[in-house]
């Protein structure tokens, strides 16, 4: 039916009918989104770029080291993404809120308040080409910004180096603990061989058969170190890690050269490359004596220069994060966007004007027939407070 067909002239009609309201409620609603605009508070975002460790090769072998990080839910799989993670992890967050005073200055009730606001202020962003990362914070002061973009990467930097250190300093710690015991045993091993020759008198043996002895006990003392070193490896590293598969082979060689030392001679005798012939009366248990000493002060040594060095791993700085450009303070604000605003504001007044010609248009021309003007009354009767329609 044509009457019941759309015709936008008709619209168009309207729409130019109430073409002073439109245009003053677009209007309005610019100057008030303008307005809005300079009354709110700008916020600046000071930005710093950095460069983190492990680079290219040395990728698998950070994530391998910070393997609780990147067992985390929604793991990291790239360590510039493990850094961008840790840069808003809660100790970082902590040490800010602490440091720049914000539970004050965001008027935050709880410290987890806190947290949530700074986190919303934080950005961080990497170069997919270059693994550059940069790091933002925003703040209405440009220059509490930088200082906090700044101590942003200094946290990390903390943080990273802590977690670096944790593990050496587990190394050392477990060398340091069985270091203590081949120490302590050592003692008693040299305290039993020379009681037992003051006891007995010297006992002589060939320059051969002391060097064979001397060999076993040092293989047996690397073996005894190889596998605390192993061990140590395997709390942070997995079976799959190159350092590890290298270790256990070292290990399964040395233990193979033993077997081929301790294969040669009579298995009755006390010392398998010693026939008793050639033994003199105590010879066998002086034997005892000297490959226990023997064996205590190699692996006394070999413990010592792994704990050497996992203290010097403790003392330097692995986990260097190289900053390329330090953050100084914006001059231009990221917020509040007058262009944008003044844009939803002119929109929003565009859209709420047009509503607003329709409905005037539609109660206009209700009002001018008798059977909506009953209408009309019963509705308002209705909305008024207390009022009651009529059966």
């Amino acid at each position: 039916m044509e009457g019941s067909e759309i015709n936008f002239l008709d619209y168009l009609i309207i729409l130019l009918r109430r073409k002073r309201l439109i245009a003053g409620a677009t209007a309005g609603g610019a100057f008030i989104a303008l307005i809005s605009g300079l009354l709110i508070s700008p916020v600046y975002r000071a930005e710093t770029k950095i460069m983190p460790p492990y680079q290219g090769a040395n990728a698998a072998q950070v994530l391998g080291q910070l393997g609780g990080f990147a067992g985390l839910p929604g793991g990291f799989k790239t360590p510039n993404e493990l850094y961008m993670g840790l840069l808003k992890s809660r100790p970082v967050l902590d040490a800010l809120i602490e440091r720049f005073a914000l539970m004050n200055a965001y008027g935050a009730k709880t410290v987890e308040d806190a947290r949530e606001t700074l986190l919303e202020a934080i950005t961080a962003g990497e170069d997919k080409k270059t693994g550059i990362i940069t790091a933002g914070v925003e703040d209405k002061n440009p220059e509490k910004a930088a200082r906090m973009a700044n101590a942003l990467i200094e946290e990390l930097r903390n943080l990273s180096k802590r977690l670096a250190v944790t593990e050496a300093s587990r190394r050392r710690l477990f060398f340091e603990e069985h270091l203590s015991d081949a120490k302590e045993n050592l003692i008693k091993a040299e305290e039993a061989m020379k009681g037992f020759q003051e006891k007995t008198g010297a006992v002589r043996l060939e320059d051969q058969a002391r060097t064979v002895i001397e060999s076993i006990a040092g293989l047996r003392a690397q073996i005894s170190a190889k596998e605390v070193g192993l061990k140590v490896m395997r709390t942070y590293a997995t079976a799959q890690n190159p350092d590890v598969r290298k270790a256990e082979a070292e290990l399964n060689g040395l233990r193979e050269e033993l077997r081929g030392l301790e294969a040669k001679g009579s298995g009755h005798n006390p010392d398998p490359v010693m026939p008793t012939s050639r033994m003199p009366a105590l010879g066998t248990e002086y034997i005892r004596r000297l490959r226990e000493f023997k064996y205590q002060e190699g692996l006394y040594e070999a413990l010592l220069k792994q704990a050497e060095a996992a203290r010097l791993d403790e003392a330097r700085d692995s986990s260097l994060i190289q900053v390329l450009e330090e953050a100084i303070p914006p001059e231009k604000k990221v917020s509040p966007r007058s262009a944008m605003l003044v844009a939803g504001g002119t929109i929003a007044g565009l859209f709420f004007s047009v509503l607003a010609a329709f409905a005037l248009e539609f109660m206009e021309k209700s009002t001018c027939r008798p059977e909506n003007k009953e209408r009309l009354k019963t509705v308002l009767r209705h909305i008024r407070p207390g009022g009651r329609g009529k059966a």
